[in-house]
């Protein structure tokens, strides 16, 4: 049995052995791609031709990113994105190790009673009745509820980013999040995704699609890395971004647009 959010190895102790190898990155060469590159707003084919802006994280404090997960939740979808926050280092901002690491990861589900993934057995940290209000959403692949739905209304008025992964993006449209608006799902499910919801202008062939400045979906599985790595340069910058995926041994390159 796993309760989401407690650390099972002291990562970051074995993080901050690597600290000063990974702060000394600037300037070279990551997974094919300079450090230190423009971190102005862009416009791609992610976005759906909308520019979006970058995220101010807190002058004090941590950003706390919020996992929702129900039965038969995919693991990939939120251990991918999971990973991802978990890992990024901002060394300039402090001498610790705490004060370097701007995230503050927990699960949320309608109770914290034990759900399952397969026969993974998990138990979120909260449920909607008493989780703490969030400024990073991460909805994976799951059977969902009512509750949820209610709750993705309530939390998304005043998160920085509600992001869904694969399938996940059926849990935002039934929360009446996507409509009119561009989205993507994974590709098996393109075509249901089109028929249960025609309002929504389904996207393609994308790892990612920006809805607007506080909307993303992401496609299968993998990609929700590629759109955490990308909501981390959001709030920082590309190098912060480039030494988390380099930590991650990361070499996908979708999440640069």
């Amino acid at each position: 049995m796993v309760r989401t959010g407690v650390i099972l190895m002291n990562r970051r102790h074995f993080i901050e052995k690597t600290a000063a190898l990974t702060t000394g990155l600037t300037g070279i060469t990551v997974a094919g791609s300079l450090l230190g590159a423009d971190n102005d707003r862009r416009k791609s084919d992610h976005t759906a031709g909308k520019m979006i802006n970058k995220l101010s994280p807190p002058a004090d404090g941590k950003i706390p990113v919020a996992f929702a997960i129900s039965q038969d939740v995919t693991l990939i979808d939120f251990a991918g994105p999971w990973e991802v926050f978990n890992n990024v280092m901002v060394p300039e901002h402090g001498g610790n190790m705490d004060a370097q690491m701007p995230f503050e990861l927990y699960t949320v589900g309608e109770s914290t009673e034990e759900i399952h993934s397969g026969a993974l057995r998990l138990i979120p940290n909260f449920s909607y009745a008493n989780v703490p209000r969030p400024k990073i959403v991460v909805i994976p692949a799951q059977r969902g509820s009512d509750a949820l739905h209610k709750w993705l209304r309530e939390v998304s008025k005043t998160a920085d980013v509600t992001m869904s992964v694969c399938t996940g993006a059926f849990q935002l449209a039934r929360a009446g999040l996507l409509s009119g608006l561009p989205a993507t799902t994974h590709h098996d499910f393109i075509a249901k995704f089109e028929k249960e919801f025609p309002d929504i202008q389904v996207k393609r062939g994308v790892r990612f699609v920006e809805s607007n400045e506080k909307i993303s979906t992401a496609g299968g599985l993998s990609s929700g890395i590629d759109l955490a790595l990308h909501v981390v340069e959001r709030y920082f910058d590309r190098a912060a971004a480039e030494r988390t995926a380099a930590y991650m041994e990361y070499q996908g390159k979708g999440w640069m647009v």
